[in-house]
C-alpha cells in the first residue's frame, strides 16, 4: 500500500522539479546581455498582451496609458518623464539601459522587482515601450493653402 503512494509522491516531486528547471532555464535565457546586445525575446500576441498589462498596473501612473509621461502623479513628484510617444525619446538609448533602469529602478522610479515580472516579461515591457511611438496616429500634413485670387 506505501509502494503505490510513495512512487505516485516521487513522480509528483520528480514532474515539480522538472517544471521548475524549465522555468529556471527559461528565465537564465532572458537575462541582461552584455552591453549593447539586443533584446533577446522576441514579441508575440501573448508577450506584448502580457506586457500591456504589466505596464498598466506598474508604469501607467507615472508614464501615462500612451507613454507620454505627463501625468498628475508625474507632476506631483516633480519629476519630468520622457515622452515615449515620440520615437526620437527612446532612439539613442539601448534596450540593455532601459532593462537596467526598469529592473533596478532610477531616481524616483522604484525597480521591478523579479517577483513581479520575469526578465523575459521585462524584455516584452521594452518591447512593449518601445511600440508606443508607432501606435501614435501619424500626423497629417496641413491642407494646402487655397491661392488668393482676384475675385
Amino acid at each position: 500500500m506505501f509502494k503505490p503512494l510513495l512512487f505516485a509522491s516521487a513522480v509528483a516531486l520528480f514532474g515539480f522539479v522538472a517544471s521548475s528547471a524549465s522555468v529556471f532555464m527559461a528565465q537564465e535565457a532572458a537575462q541582461p546581455p552584455a552591453s549593447g546586445a539586443v533584446n533577446p525575446v522576441k514579441p508575440t500576441a501573448h508577450s506584448q498582451m502580457r506586457a500591456k498589462a504589466i505596464y498598466r498596473m506598474d508604469c501607467a501612473a507615472c508614464h501615462g496609458d500612451n507613454g507620454d509621461g505627463k501625468t498628475d502623479l508625474a507632476a506631483a513628484m516633480q519629476v519630468t518623464l520622457g515622452d515615449w510617444s515620440n520615437p526620437k525619446t527612446l532612439a539613442a538609448k539601448p534596450d540593455q539601459e532601459l532593462f537596467k533602469a526598469i529592473r533596478d529602478g532610477k531616481d524616483k522610479m522604484p525597480p521591478e522587482a523579479e517577483g513581479r515580472a520575469r526578465n523575459d516579461e521585462v524584455w516584452g515591457l521594452i518591447l512593449y515601450i518601445r511600440s508606443m511611438a508607432r501606435q501614435q496616429p501619424s500626423a497629417t500634413p496641413p491642407p494646402a493653402p487655397t491661392p488668393v485670387g482676384n475675385i
